[in-house]
């Protein structure tokens, strides 16, 4: 038994309804933007809250589940992660149950100045190629949650009572690394059992062509803490026979990488897989390149970021310029992330790295590591026929075929989906493109691009609530 794309008939309505839709849909947007939902510790969690009960709002008002709730799971540490969206309707006449995932908490903003708005106050701006809603939040992710409602809203206005079940779990803390996620699903598992999952957390070749993502790149972050003295010293009087922490560390980190960039750490692997071609010239207008500056690594550029390792440095806690005095340092902290191919375990990559960094340390500096985070990498399962259904969904929404996409970022806990619901096939679509800057000050969405993962969405949907032939 198989599934097709409804006919056109019911196409063409469904596409009115998300056209005569989109006026609510950037409304009910832009005041879910104005909520400053950062899940971060430091930030006011009320804002958060706020968030939910409108996200649990909006969900209310489709008026097709039968339960919608505002729930919490515990962190590692036993204590209450933040608060997320739950919902559901059972399947009716044997219809298949589909699962819609997004999250309502966003990045923290950044500096005010850095922005050419204020973060939290959506603006709406022509570009060359349309227009584009400004804001924090606005694609990463709460155009995900509002892509899932609208899909529904025209769903059931063009096709009526639906015999498809749904769950959705809008999540409230996956910018801070979803701690309460495994036992959130552990703890709903019946509410959320489904035979799809549909992660709205992704992006798009470009404005004007779709994408599916097919692979994500596992993540290992972790502090490290360098020491080399007792106590800090005077650099006039110790300089130059006493090493100090920071210069034990930048030989150490500088270990990290060969003299092209590449990742040089023994252990850490990559994936053999095909990449479509993009150019030197669009890696350094997306990314933020100058000319002057070399690209980094070898082989082609997307093989680069979706298929091979990489390390970064994050962070480090070192006196500022402005606080800086005539003294050796004895201790430093640093913030290190990992990227992991797509086949090889967070573990694995995890204990690598520190291998590695153990064994570089100069001058008998001691290191220690804590703060350990481990997602796993994900490669869809790309011969399932509801991965069909979904590129022939967003092919149809765009009107143009549908590119399989590696990610080179990470999404850890769909690993743990795949470990809670081992039978549901899961696709992970988005809303983002180039020039989205999730994460970045000047974030933004794309108007055109919304529309049509609206209309994808929706399209799958009405697939899914049709019988098998």
């Amino acid at each position: 038994m198989s599934r097709n794309l409804p006919p056109e008939s019911v196409a063409s309505a469904l596409e009115e309804a998300v056209r005569g839709g989109l006026p609510a849909t950037i409304a009910d947007l832009s005041r879910l933007v104005r909520i400053p939902s950062v899940s971060w510790d430091g930030f006011d969690p009320a804002h958060v809250e706020a968030s939910a009960e409108a996200v649990a709002q909006l969900l209310g008002d489709l008026g097709v589940f039968e339960m919608v709730t505002i729930e919490r799971a515990a962190k590692p540490d036993g204590t209450p992660g933040q608060p997320a969206v739950l919902a559901r309707r059972a399947a009716r006449g044997g219809a298949p149950t589909v699962l819609l995932y997004a999250h309502h908490d966003v990045q923290p903003p950044g500096r005010d100045e850095d922005w050419e708005t204020a973060p939290y106050e959506p603006v709406l701006k022509p570009t060359g190629h349309g227009e584009r809603l400004y804001g924090r939040g606005t694609a990463d992710d709460k155009a995900g949650v509002m892509a899932h409602v609208a899909a529904i809203r025209a769903l059931t206005e063009t096709i009526g009572e639906l015999d498809l079940g749904l769950a959705v779990f809008i999540e409230g803390e996956e910018e801070f690394g979803s701690p309460s996620f495994k036992d959130f699903i552990v703890r709903h598992r019946d509410a959320l059992e489904a035979d799809a999952i549909v992660v709205a957390d992704s992006g798009n070749w470009d404005v004007e062509t779709p994408a599916i993502t097919v692979g994500l790149r596992g993540n290992a972050t972790f502090v490290v803490t360098i020491r080399t003295l007792e106590h800090a010293s005077h650099s006039g009087m110790y300089g130059g026979a006493v090493p100090d922490a920071t210069l034990a560390a930048i030989k150490a980190f500088a270990t990290f990488w060969d003299d092209d960039g590449s990742v040089a750490v023994a252990g850490l692997r990559r994936r053999e897989a095909e990449v479509p071609d993009y150019p030197e010239a669009q890696l350094r207008a997306e990314a933020g390149l100058p000319a002057g500056v070399r690209e980094l690594g070898r082989g082609p550029v997307l093989d680069r970021i979706w298929n091979q390792p990489s390390i970064t440095v994050t962070g480090m806690d070192l006196p500022s310029v402005q606080n800086a005095s005539n003294t050796l340092t004895p201790v430093i902290r640093a913030k290190i992330s990992v990227r992991i191919a797509p086949g090889q375990s967070a573990a694995e990559a995890y204990a690598a790295v520190t291998a590695h960094l153990e064994a570089n340390l100069p001058f008998g500096a001691e290191a220690s590591f804590d703060n350990v985070d481990l997602g796993e990498p994900f490669l869809v399962d790309t011969s399932a026929e509801l991965f069909r259904l979904a590129k022939d969904a967003l092919t149809a929404g765009w009107g143009r075929e549908t590119v399989e996409m590696g990610v080179g970022g990470s999404i850890p806990f769909i690993a743990e989906l795949v470990e809670v619901f081992p039978r549901a096939q899961i696709l992970v679509t988005g809303v983002e493109d180039a020039d989205t800057r999730a994460h970045s000050p000047n974030e933004s969405l794309h108007l055109g691009v919304l529309r049509k993962a609206i209309l994808s969405e929706a399209l799958l949907l009405a697939a899914m609530n049709a019988p098998a032939e």
